[in-house]
C-alpha cells in the first residue's frame, strides 16, 4: 500500500506542476531515485505520464481560451493573450520542445491549446521534452548516490 501511496504522489506531483499551478517534482523523484525502493524506470513513467497529462490540461485550457476570454473573471490579460499568440505563432511547435523548461513551459502549454496546436503533435514533442528530463534528473540523483 505504501508503495502505491508513494508513487501516486509522485504522479501527483509531476502533474501539479506541470498545470498553471506553482509545484515542483524533481526533488521527490530525485529523493524517490536515491531511496532506491522503486526500479528506475517505474519512476521515470510515472513521473512522466503525470506531468505530460498535466501539460494536457493546459493544452486543453488554452483550447477554451476563445470561448471564455471575455468573462469578467478570466485570469489572463488581451495583453498576455496577444503576447502568446505572437510568440508561439513565431517559433510554432518546435518550441515545444521547451515544454519542461521552469516558468516558460507551463504557458508554452497553454499557448499551443490556444493557437489549436494538434493533439498528437503536442503529445509527442512535450512526451519526448518531458521525459528526458526527467531522465536527466534520475540519472543525476542516481550519480550522487553512486
Amino acid at each position: 500500500m505504501g508503495d502505491a501511496v508513494a508513487l501516486a504522489g509522485l504522479f501527483f506531483a509531476a502533474f501539479a506542476s506541470a498545470t498553471l499551478v506553482p509545484a515542483q517534482s524533481e526533488a521527490l523523484l530525485a529523493g524517490m531515485t536515491v531511496a532506491g525502493l522503486w526500479p528506475a524506470p517505474v519512476l521515470l513513467i510515472v513521473a512522466s505520464v503525470g506531468n505530460v497529462l498535466g501539460a494536457c490540461v493546459n493544452w486543453w485550457i488554452g483550447g477554451l481560451v476563445d470561448r471564455v476570454r471575455h468573462r469578467r473573471w478570466f485570469p489572463i490579460s488581451e495583453a498576455a493573450l496577444i503576447a502568446a499568440r505572437r510568440t508561439y505563432g513565431r517559433w510554432g511547435w518546435p518550441s515545444l520542445f521547451l515544454a519542461w523548461v521552469p516558468v516558460v513551459g507551463d504557458p508554452l502549454t497553454l499557448a499551443a491549446g490556444v493557437m489549436k496546436e494538434p493533439l498528437w503533435r503536442f503529445l509527442a514533442v512535450v512526451g519526448a521534452a518531458k521525459t528526458a528530463r526527467y531522465a536527466a534528473v534520475i540519472a543525476m540523483a542516481e550519480r550522487l548516490a553512486a
